[in-house]
Formats: C-alpha cells, sequence, structure tokens
C-alpha cells in the first residue's frame, strides 16, 4: 500500500530516497506511534521531507493518496475565523461518546461539510451538528467526534480526526510560487561573504569558555567583533509603466536586498538603462545621476542586479532615440554591455512568469544580452540568481 504512496510522491517531484521509506516502516514496525492518521501524517513527512519547500507538495499527494483532501481546500478556506473561537466547552461522558454515529468516511465528511457551509450563517460552539469549537460536531476543533475533520484549532486529544493536513500550511514553502516577505531573506542568504568588522560587540563563547578554564574557573568574558555581509550590491530597478503591475512584489524584494546586504546601491531607470540613473523612483528631470558616473564610481567586485519585466518596444533596447521618456543618444544594449562587461557578476530578475517570457521579443532579447542570466522571481530563481553571482 504504502510503495504506491512512495511512487506518487516521487512523480511529485518530492525528492524521497529508499533508504528514507525504508526509515518510514521501520519506525511503522517499531510502533513509534499510535494508530492515528494524524501521527501518520507527521511521521510520514518527518521521515520522508528532508527540505521545508517540499511540504505543501508532500500534503498534497498525501491527502490525494489517503482520501482526497484537496477538493476540501478550497470549501475550509471559506470558514469564518470567528466560527472557530473557542469560547465554551461541552464535555461527554463515555455513554454520549459512545452514542455518537460516525459519518462513513472522508468522502461522506466532505459532502456534509459542504451542506453545512451552505446552511450556517453564524457562529455556534459546545454543539453537535455546526462547524464549532468545543462540541461534539465532526467539524471543528477541541471537542469530541469518532470521525471528524480538525479545523482552525488545537487537538482535544482524542486523535480521532481522520483528516488534518488539509490547512495547506507550507503553500508559501513552495519553491515554484512567487516569493514572500519570509522566503526572500532565506534565497538571498546564499549570496554571503561574511567577515568580522567593527567595534567589539559580540561574545566569544568558544574563547569565554577557554579563557575562564585557563583563569582557575574564574569568569573571563571575552568579545569579539560581530559578524557581517561584506558582499556589495549595486541594485537597478525598473519603475513605472508595466512594473506598476509589481509594485508590492519588488517592494517586498528591496526591503529584504537592504536587510540582508549592508554594503547596498541602489538606482532606478524606465524599462532600459540608458545615459542616465536616478536615486529617487519619481526621475525627476532635475535628479538625474549620469551612468558613466556610476560605472566609474563603484569597482567590479560590486554584484549587478537589474530588476524588471524587461517588457518593452525592442526599439528601447536596440535603437539611439528609442527611449519612450526622451531622446537617448546611444541604445540601451550599449549601455547594458557597459554594465556587464564593468561588473563581471550580474543577473537580471524578471517578475514576469517564466512561461511568458517566449512571446515578448523585448524579453528575449535582454536575455541575449543578459547572457541567459535572467532569472524569474521565485524562491528556486533568486537561488540560481544568488549562485551565479556567487561564482
Amino acid at each position: 500500500m504504502l510503495i504506491e504512496f512512495f511512487l506518487n510522491l516521487k512523480e511529485a517531484k518530492v525528492p524521497v530516497s529508499v533508504r528514507e521509506f525504508l526509515s518510514l516502516l521501520d519506525a511503522l514496525k517499531a510502533e513509534v506511534i499510535e494508530p492515528s492518521i494524524d501521527e501518520f501524517y507527521q511521521l510520514a513527512r518527518m521521515t520522508l521531507v528532508k527540505d521545508e519547500q517540499y511540504f505543501d507538495r508532500f500534503d498534497q499527494v498525501f491527502g490525494s493518496y489517503f482520501q482526497g483532501v484537496e477538493s476540501m481546500v478550497s470549501v475550509i478556506a471559506d470558514i469564518p475565523a470567528d466560527w472557530l473561537e473557542k469560547k465554551l466547552q461541552h464535555l461527554l461522558s463515555a455513554e454520549e461518546k459512545a452514542a455518537l454515529q460516525k459519518l462513513g468516511g472522508p468522502e461522506a465528511l466532505q459532502k456534509r461539510l459542504q451542506e453545512l457551509m451552505k446552511e450556517q450563517k453564524e457562529w455556534h460552539g459546545g454543539g453537535k451538528k455546526w462547524i464549532g469549537a468545543g462540541g461534539s460536531s465532526p467539524f471543528g476543533h477541541s471537542g469530541y467526534h469518532p470521525e471528524g475533520i480538525r479545523i482552525g484549532g488545537e487537538s482535544a486529544g482524542n486523535r480521532t480526526a481522520i483528516k488534518v493536513w488539509e490547512a495547506r500550511e507550507f503553500k508559501d514553502y513552495d519553491s515554484n510560487l512567487s516569493l514572500g516577505t519570509r522566503n526572500i531573506k532565506m534565497a538571498l542568504r546564499r549570496l554571503r561573504r561574511f567577515a568580522r568588522s567593527g567595534s567589539n560587540d559580540e561574545l566569544d563563547l568558544d574563547k569565554t569558555i577557554n579563557y575562564t578554564a585557563a583563569n582557575a574557573g574564574m569568569l573571563d568574558i571575552q568579545m569579539r567583533p560581530e559578524r557581517h555581509n561584506q558582499v556589495k550590491v549595486l541594485l537597478l530597478m525598473d519603475v513605472g509603466g508595466s512594473m506598476d503591475d509589481h509594485v508590492q512584489q519588488i517592494s517586498e524584494l528591496f526591503t529584504a536586498v537592504k536587510t540582508e546586504f549592508k554594503h547596498l546601491e541602489h538606482y532606478y531607470f524606465h524599462n532600459c538603462v540608458y545615459e542616465y540613473l536616478w536615486q529617487s523612483n519619481r526621475r525627476r528631470r532635475d535628479q538625474m545621476i549620469s551612468t558613466q558616473d556610476v560605472i566609474n564610481k563603484y569597482g567590479s567586485d560590486y554584484k549587478l542586479i537589474f530588476v524588471g519585466d524587461a517588457t518593452m518596444s525592442p526599439y528601447e533596447i536596440l535603437s539611439p532615440n528609442g527611449a519612450v521618456e526622451y531622446n537617448n543618444r546611444e541604445s540601451g544594449a550599449t549601455w547594458i554591455n557597459r554594465l556587464i562587461d564593468h561588473f563581471p557578476h550580474y543577473a537580471w530578475l524578471n517578475p514576469e512568469p517564466e512561461s511568458i517570457w517566449q512571446y515578448r521579443q523585448s524579453i528575449e532579447i535582454m536575455q541575449g544580452l543578459m547572457k541567459d542570466r535572467m532569472y524569474p522571481v521565485t524562491i528556486n530563481g533568486l537561488e540560481e540568481a544568488m549562485r551565479q553571482l556567487s561564482k
């Protein structure tokens, strides 16, 4: 039975190995868990999944294989939070518990849950029918039913819920999804080179132990300079026009970059880089900064990161006077080449879905100029870009 589950995980590209599968079987044979689907789910995930980015895919395979949780996800997402507040709890006697009837398995539970979603209009708690908490209903939490779906809260310890993984708590961890505030920083940390600098403001635990031992047990505290990321980053960001569709995503990225890199310089451009850049995203004419001055100012040890959707007329890249805002003397391609010639470590982050890149001529042109160092703004894409910049 579990071999097919293992093969389904492999098919979903969850990197599980035969050794890990055998470890799961050994744990089951040793009876390290109670006969509970909840505990089996926790054990299987802990044994088979090595990286949190695969938790969501594991949940989907688990739910599908063990009686189709996936079709319940959208229903559960619509349940108002106040329906699940634990305001009271009805404690059942052994006789009352014995009198409760199972609904007949996952499909029957799913059907009944959908019916209740149509009927229920307000909070109910401590009861036996509605979605709530502290009662004997099959739907909710902190109560008791011989066969139910735990939703939105902690278990009461009865271990009778047959579905607890449907919430998909780890959806945002999936490496194919667009970045969010949490996982941007994790991906950026692949581009790190630490050095100790500054004043002595961090405890050196190992030295403190050694010096204290050498001092006959008298505490001898040793301090050391704090470690800082020494990577230097030059960030050039496209703003305005079609980039307005990606404001929130790029704002999160920019915030994470400022947090992760102590040595960060940033400038703005519109569609493509030309003779001038801006340090303000308003791009006023009296605030123009010469692109050549930027090239001269920063050494080749800076990591150059372009952020933009590369969506524009091909003339804006290839032709003099092709810019939409002013007449550029030289083409955008000329300035792109000057930048990447000076900064050998470079990458382009594109917030547009990679699946549509092939349908936009300007993206294809920019990919060629960047020597295919264009990456989507996803976890995998950002990690690949950081690996490229680290070379």
